[in-house]
Formats: C-alpha cells, structure tokens, sequence
C-alpha cells in the first residue's frame, strides 16, 4: 500500500470515529447538562482580545494532551502560521530544531519564560537557553504567540519576527502534588514529581518539582536523557506580590548527523552514529584515518552529542503602590557550562592540514590515540543577569507603560581537541574529555543591552480602543580572543578570530495599532510596528561579526553593516459566537493578514577581488537586502455540543527575496525567489472529544513544500502527519491518597510517514542538508494527584 493511500485510509477511518463520537456526544449534551456533567472540550486556541497584534495562547493543559511532556514550542505548531520540526517527539532535541514563523526563523524571533529573556535560539547558545532547559512541560501554564511583532517590553534582541512568551504554573493553594510516569517506543521513561505546600504564614504558597527522562533515539544507540528541579515561591498581600523561581538543568543528546544533498544524487535515510561498536568503528576507517571514499560527505562518526547544565533563577516584584499605579521589578540571573561533542574521523575535510600545524611531521593517528579517530569540542559559557523594570499607571481613559530592561551577558566558547584511544574505549558521549591535546581557539565576549520602551492605551470610547508607543535597543559588545588558531607558516591569508568593539544604537523603533468591538462578538484589530535584531555576539560561529575569519573582515563589518530590521502590519479580525445550526453549536475564531518589509538582511558570502585585498580572503558578512512577505492566517473551532470540538487553522506565507547579490566575482540571483526553509501552506487540525472520564484527540499537520537553497534550484516535498492521543480518568473513593488516576495513550506519526523532515539551508545552490522524519511512535503515561 502506499503512503499516501495508508494517510488517507487512516485520516478517513480517524475521522470517521471522532464523527461518530461527536453526533453521539452532541445528541445527549443536553442530558449530560441536565445531570450536571461538566465535562467540556477545552479550547485549542485562545484569541487575546486585549491586543492590537495578532496573538493566540495555548494553555499547558492543552499542551500536554499532544504528549505529556513536551516542549513548549513543539506544542504551539498546532497554532496558525508555525512550522516546527525536530527530531524527537517531545521537540527536546536542540540541533536540528527549524522553526519558522510567517517566514522568520528561529534566531528571528523573541523568546521569554516569566518575562526573563532566552536568547535566540542558537544551537551554539551565548546568550540564553532553550525553554525546556528553563522550565519542566508539566509546570508550564500557557504559551502566547505574537506572530507579527511582539509586545514593546518584550526583552529580547532578536524580535524582529515574533514574540514566544512562556508562564510558568503558580503553586497551588491547597497542599498536595501530582506524580507522572510515562513509558514508551524506544525505552523511553519520563518521570515527574511535584510537590504544592499549599497556602501557609497568610499569603504564601510554594512547589518543588523533580524530572528524569531517557530515551534510546530511533535511529542510533544513543540515549538523550537529563534531570531537572523547578521551584517556585509566591507571596501576595494587599501591597503586592513577590515571586521567586529557580531551575537546574542537566542534560546530554546524542545527537544525529544531518543528511547532505548534493543536487540530486541519491543520499541515504538516516546517517547513524557507530558508537557503541567500537570494532566497527575501527573497521570503518582507512589505516590513515579516513572514512569509506564511496560515503563522501555522509561519512558516519563514531558518536556526537550536546551536554548542557544550566542553572536559572529570578526574583520578582509587583508593588501596588495604589490601585492605579504599579511598579514590577525583576532580577534574574543565568549561568550555562556546555559543550558539543563529535568523536570522528581525522582524515576528513580540512584536519590534516589543521594537526599538522601543531604537531609538524608527526603521525596524527598516533597523536591522537592510534584508533584513527579524535574528539573534538566545543564548550560555552554563559554568565548573564539583568534587570526588568515597568511602572503601570491607569489614568483616566489611559494606560500608560513604561519600562526598562538591562542584561549584562559574560559569554567564553572555546574548541578543543583530544586523544581517542582503544584503550579508553569508554569515551561516551555522556562523557566530559580531558586531557587535550590542544586548545584550537578561546573567545571571550562581554554585551551590555540596554531596552526601553514607553506606550500608552487610550480608551477613546466604550469600543475603541488606540495604542501607540515606541522602544529603543542599544547594545555595547567587545571581543576579545586569548588564544588564536594556529596556521601553517607560510600560510597566505591566515584565519584569524578578530578582536575589536561594535556598539548598536536604534533609539526608535514605533507602534501604533487599534482595536474596534464594532459587535458584541467580533473585534477588529490593526497595527503598524517596527522591529530590529542586534548583530549576534557569539564568538564561535553564526552570522556573528566576532566569529570572522580576519580582523580587516571584522572592521570591513564595523564600518558597513546594519542591523535587520523589518516593518511589519497586521489587520485582522476575531469572533466569537453561540450558535443554533444543527449540531454546531458555538464558533470561535481568528483570521489576519500580513505584510512585511524586511531590510538589511545579513549574509555571510565571498568578498569582492577589491574586498579582498582588505580581508585578507576571508569571507565576509554583509547585508544582501530585503525581503518581503505577504501572508494570511485563519484559524478557528467548531462546537458539536459540550463534548466534541473540531479546530483547523491554515496559514498562507509569500516570503521573496528582492534583491541579487554578489559572492567573489559570482552575481548570485535570487531576486523574486522566496525564503528557503519556510513553507507556502501550512494546515493543522486537532479533533477532540470529552465525554465523562474519557477524553480524545486527533492532530493533523500539514507542511507544504519548501525551498532549500537562496535560489531555489532545489526543494523538498510536502508531508502530513497525524497524531492520536486518548487518556481516561478513573473516578475513586475520597478516601484514598492518590487522587484522580489518569491513563492517556499518545501516538506521534500515526501512519509512520517518511521524507525529509527539518531542511537545514547553507548554500546558494546545488547543495542542502535535511533530517528524516522520526517514525511511529506510542507512549502510555499515568498520573495522579495526591
């Protein structure tokens, strides 16, 4: 049978049952109202009517009905206009995360937990942390996409596309906890405790949470597993309220290698790691070191993985200083020590040339442990704290807003190598290296950011509402290398990190937007705002300028570049009514358009012959042009009664380049072409049924195709997907400690689909790299309070 028959044939039986349920459940609703079953679907999406932009939320509840567990930003692919792919079914594996939204992708976009700024995503992380390693799922309260423009106090230095902003769950105000196991494809087991002391001392409420997961990935021998501890700490009066959080994170991902395409020439599936075969791995090799001539670039190294330990914590203040005025103050403070590790071949790409500028005339097999293999890292750390400060004052028909926010960030990446032996054989990728044989390069990077912003809510009338503010984002960042990259001799043009300061400066960055209740059920919303990303800081990689080849590449940056920039405008509409049409019952929904002028887009691209000479050949960063984007989101639920609901949300996306550009002495064409990566069409659904203790769902994602280099000479195919999960609640005595048991059932790619799942974009043409998408997988969890 083929896939696309097997999609279908399920899909339609899928759908079959949740109809059938859902005329069944739609029939007795009013008996089940009538019995006092209060049992309802709960919302997939939530429309923020308080917002000029376009922004929907997802509750934490609904998050961990996809699969109990899972990342925050896997969840919100559910929501209109997001593609997110990763490798695992929680969405935990940082590498080859791609994640776009209405065309900007990851380090494009904002991210906060509790308001405390994540940084941008990177894998190679210099400034923040990934949201899983900031909170445990189980703790999260809700999730809010800004699609277009985030809010102005949003802290964050990469808002150019979309704010992500995550809560965490408060404690809960009567003692108790809730106890969470889940087993799965794979060997996967996650375990979650957390334990609410309930209010105590008049006003104070505290919980500690413990997580462990582990789970084989499906395609090599490598177990991702970590530890976590939240715990958060309120107190409330009449004067206001203090919050405190902490968050330990411990984590290691072995991790998969992407796939590399090279035109159309046939590639395989999966590209495994060998470890733990060690006597594989040796037979894999040359006597020199080199891997199989016929693999080419999809050689397979012994093992790679990314260990990470994180530790972050903030304490806030919201004071009432009267009834109209309120002043939150939060400080926060972030400390990350990682790595990424790769113990693979010495005979590939550029090595040779590279050891044998430390150890000239030497056997590098021998040097580096006789097994033909090396380990190479490359670690981070991260010291970082800031400040948030915002003053709230209702006056009149006005809500004035003001605030600051100030981040000191201390970030060091470095990249080792060492010895890979027989006779330590077991090196895992869980391990941390020692003893190396030498340090390749040090970078050491000090930025201070500095955001302010000031906006005001005027209620003109009862349903109008106008907004209207600005910010400004500066930023100070200097550089500096303690240890530089050897070279050859006589080597023409050595690479060489550079050293030197940037400062950034955009006083003004406007919005302006409205909200008209022009029913008691529909709402339009409009707003115009502009949006900047600061030049990257990261030492190490990345359209950074400190992570240039030459120092005269860092100045040619300093004196030409400019930061992106883009405005964005939105115009839309909500809804929300009861209905009377048969069995629908109720409708609630969203649709907007949008249109984007994106300016200054950074590229990193061969110099001119006159560029050149001032460089020293290295490449250089520079801006290549615009971008502009046309798109529509819509997205709404029908109500079948109390128990059945049905949500879909398409989403169009037009992102093209405007300009060609020049890389040497090659014009590169991509005027007109549109943004590698992001997908024209996207399409989602979830199905869902409650009734009494059972409660159901079906996910549909559809992701159409997308382009995979700036020229779009090559591209890959669409896929769909479906997800099925189910749980039932068991109703016991009061008596006993645990309190309602739950069994849910969760089943990811539910036809077992196959194709290329993240698409990972470098070149201009001929070449791109792709991950496969993750096969079929069944997890069962069970759960109960106490």
């Amino acid at each position: 049978m083929s896939s696309s028959l097997r999609t279908t044939l399920l899909t339609a039986c899928a759908f079959s049952v949740f109809a059938f349920t859902g005329a069944a459940v739609a029939a007795e609703g009013a008996a089940a109202a009538a019995t006092g079953d209060a049992g309802e679907v709960e919302e997939v999406m939530i429309t923020l009517s308080k917002t000029t932009r376009s922004s929907v939320s997802l509750s934490g509840s609904e998050m961990q009905k996809l699969l109990p567990g899972v990342n925050p930003l896997k969840a919100i692919q559910t929501l209109p206009g997001v593609s997110y792919q990763t490798a695992d079914p929680w969405g935990n594996n940082e590498q080859n995360v791609s994640l776009f939204v209405h065309g900007f992708s990851t380090q494009q976009l904002g991210f906060t937990m509790d308001g405390v700024p994540l940084g941008d995503q990177q894998y190679g992380n210099y400034n923040g942390l990934s949201p899983q390693r900031a909170i445990t799922s189980e703790n999260v309260a809700k999730t809010i996409l800004s699609s277009g423009a985030g809010d102005l106090g949003v802290a964050s230095t990469s808002n150019l596309g979309g704010a992500i902003e995550i809560f965490s769950s408060d404690p809960l105000a009567t003692r108790g906890g809730q106890i969470q196991q889940t087993l799965g494809s794979y060997a996967a087991t996650r375990s979650f405790v957390r334990l609410d002391s309930g209010d105590f001392a008049g006003g104070n409420r505290a919980y500690i949470s413990f997580l462990h997961q582990d789970q084989r990935a499906w395609d090599f021998r490598g177990h991702q597993r970590g530890n976590q501890i939240n715990a958060k700490y309120v107190h409330e009066d009449d004067r206001g309220r203090l919050t405190a959080y902490l968050n330990l994170s411990d984590k290691v991902e072995p991790n998969e290698d992407a796939i590399v395409h090279v035109g159309t020439a046939a590639t395989p599936y999966t590209r495994p790691f060998l470890y733990p075969d060690l006597a594989a791995a040796l037979a894999y090799l040359s006597a020199g070191g080199a891997p199989p001539a016929a693999d080419g670039p999809n050689f397979r190294n012994y093992h790679s993985a990314a260990q990470r330990t994180d530790g972050l914590a903030y304490v806030k203040y919201d004071y009432k200083i009267n009834p109209d005025l309120t002043w939150s103050s939060q400080a926060y403070f972030h400390h990350d020590e990682g790595r990424g590790v790769v113990a693979g071949p010495i005979n590939q790409a550029g090595l040779p040339g590279l050891f044998a500028t430390y150890f000239p005339g030497q056997d590098l097999k021998t040097v580096f442990g006789g097994t033909g293999y090396a380990v190479r890292t490359t670690e981070y750390l991260i010291n970082r704290g800031g400040l948030i400060s915002n003053l709230n004052w209702n006056v009149g028909n006005h809500q004035v807003e003001a605030g600051v926010w100030y981040e000191n960030n201390r970030s060091a990446t470095h990249r080792a190598w060492y010895p890979f032996s027989a006779a330590s054989s077991d090196l895992t990728p869980y391990d941390i290296p020692t003893h190396a044989n030498f340090i390749q390069y040090y970078s050491q990077i000090k930025t201070d950011v500095v955001q302010l912003h000031l906006q005001d809510q005027w209620r003109i009338r009862p349903d109008l509402l106008l907004q209207a503010g600005f910010k400004s984002s500066l930023q100070f960042t200097s550089g500096t290398v303690p240890i530089q990259q050897k070279n050859a001799p006589n080597a023409t043009n050595p690479t060489l990190l550079p050293t030197g300061e940037i400062d950034s400066r955009e006083w003004f960055l406007p919005q302006i937007g409205a909200i008209w209740d022009f029913t008691s059920n529909e709402q339009a919303f409009v707003n115009v705002q502009k949006n900047l990303r600061q030049f990257v800081t990261y030492g190490a990689g990345g359209l950074s300028p400190w992570s240039l080849g030459s120092q005269g590449a860092f100045d040619q940056f300093k004196r030409t570049a400019n930061p992106e920039t883009a405005w964005t405008y939105e115009i839309g509409l909500r809804t929300r009514r009861d209905l009377s049409l048969g069995p629908i019952t109720a409708f609630e929904g969203q649709a907007s358009y949008y249109h984007v002028d994106f300016s200054d887009r950074l590229l990193q691209i061969s110099p001119t012959p006159i560029i050149s000479s001032l460089v020293g050949g290295a490449a250089i960063l520079a801006n290549v042009g615009g971008v502009k984007t046309d798109g529509v989101d819509v997205a709404g639920t029908l109500h079948f009664g109390p128990h059945f609901s049905f949500y879909d949300a398409v989403s169009y996306n037009r992102s093209t380049y405007q300009d060609d550009y020049t890389s040497g002495t090659t014009l590169v064409r991509t005027s007109g072409k549109q943004v590698p990566g992001s997908p024209d069409w996207l399409n989602k659904f979830v199905a869902s049924v409650n009734y009494g203790p059972f409660e159901g769902q079906l996910v549909g994602d559809y992701v159409g195709k997308r382009y995979a280099t700036y020229t779009n000479d090559l591209s890959v195919k669409s896929y769909f997907l479906l997800g099925l999960q189910g749980s039932y609640r068991f109703q016991i005595p009061d008596r006993y400690i645990l309190k309602d048991p739950k069994i849910s059932v969760n089943v990811t790619n539910l036809a077992d689909e196959k194709g290329d799942f993240e698409v990972v974009v470098g070149a201009a043409s001929g070449t791109y790299n792709t991950y496969p998408i993750p096969p079929r997988q069944v997890f069962v969890t069970l759960s109960a309070a106490f």
